[in-house]
């Protein structure tokens, strides 16, 4: 088949999401491009690079705006332009913008348009002017959608409560990690206890892992956290750390690829407001770490009950955080859950289910 996988910003892990799907999917011997905005500096640039050599359709870059405008509609253009051009069997339309252009232009192509929120506007609620927009729009775009792929149940069940129950084919399609990355990663001498790695901001909620560190130093515990990221909030968390006399015990050292990031702590935390289905959460694991996390989004459908916690509850959060800071068996069975996780979290699973629901729905058409 032909494939053209579309997207605003490539960053994040829905950018991580159409790169490991694309690559396996030339592997398997598609024809693939990307299209996806000027943003993601320097990183963007070099990954997308590093791309180019598999992907038949290549790499088309146009600037693409964050919010609906005028400009939308000379981007749509663009996009109208290259799919005539490429003439592809599939176009795949992630998050909220890449959803738009996807669907809007693959009629005029005579190519399947299919769908992956990725959170995007299920993060707003209809209560809200711009959510009502959002919610709306997406609603109308379903007349247009041949298929959608949900990255989990959570997805698919907060879609069919916000939106619509789906009225085209649908499929639930977890994300899958690469096979070399089931493979453990030994913390250094001077890693942290606790480890945070993500945006800094507050829906994923630093604060909260902030003071759930304080609450276990008053108990005496003077564990150390490792914060790696950056974000709007960044200065935000440095000062509440300050504020809750952490200063000592927490390390920011900015963004870093996930597996770097590892080595610097022992036990991962994530304590997120909200998530749809985290790639950190699969990584962690993958590596041999334990990982606490709020019980929020896909997370539970990837994540043992054991380690989950309410989101936003400081309590609960830092009795798992004691609890886990001194199981002498918590590293142990992080490290012989690496396989079964292998089995079900794979790259190429993840890819092989979602290219054979394309072709149900080139079928089914």
């Amino acid at each position: 088949m032909r494939i053209l996988h579309i997207l605003r910003a490539p960053v994040g892990g829905l950018f991580r999401h159409v790169r490991d799907l694309a690559r396996e999917q030339a592997q398997a011997g598609h024809e693939v491009g990307i299209i996806c905005d000027l943003s993601g500096g320097e990183a963007a640039t070099r990954q997308l690079s590093s791309m180019v050599d598999y992907l038949a359709m290549g790499v088309t870059r146009l600037k693409m705006s964050r919010l609906p405008g005028p400009s939308d509609l000379e981007a749509l253009g663009e996009v109208r332009q290259r799919l005539k051009l490429f003439r592809p069997d599939v176009v795949h339309g992630h998050g909220a913008k890449g959803g738009l252009y996807a669907r809007l232009a693959a009629r005029h192509a005579e190519a399947v348009a299919i769908y992956t929120p990725h959170g995007g506007s299920l993060h707003y609620e209809w209560r809200s002017p711009a959510g009502a927009l959002f919610l709306l729009a997406e609603r109308r775009l379903l007349r247009h959608t041949d298929g959608l792929v949900f990255v989990c149940a959570y997805e698919r069940d907060a879609f069919s409560r916000k939106i619509a129950t789906p009225p085209c084919p649908h499929a639930v399609v977890h994300n899958g990690l690469r096979a070399e990355e089931f493979t453990p990663v030994p913390p250094r001498e001077d890693a942290a206890d606790f480890l945070f790695i993500g945006e800094m901001r507050m829906l994923k909620g630093v604060d909260v892992l902030l003071k759930a560190l304080a609450m276990l130093h008053f108990q005496g515990h003077k564990a150390r956290a490792c914060l790696v990221g950056d974000g709007a909030d960044r200065e935000t968390f440095a000062a509440q750390a300050r504020e809750l006399g952490l200063a000592d015990f927490i390390d920011m050292p900015g963004a870093m690829p996930a597996r770097e990031a590892l080595e610097r702590g022992r036990i991962v935390v994530v304590p997120s407001r909200a998530e749809s289905f985290p790639y950190v959460v699969l990584e962690a694991q993958a590596a041999g770490r334990p990982v606490i996390a709020s019980a929020v989004g896909g997370i539970p459908e990837m994540l043992e009950e054991d380690w989950l916690v309410p989101p936003e509850d400081v309590e609960a959060l830092a009795a798992r955080m004691a609890h886990a800071l001194f199981d002498p068996h918590a590293r142990q069975d992080a490290r012989q859950r690496i396989g079964p996780l292998k089995k079900r979290f794979s790259a190429r699973r993840m890819a092989g289910d979602i290219t054979r629901f394309y072709e149900s729905v080139i079928h089914k058409g």
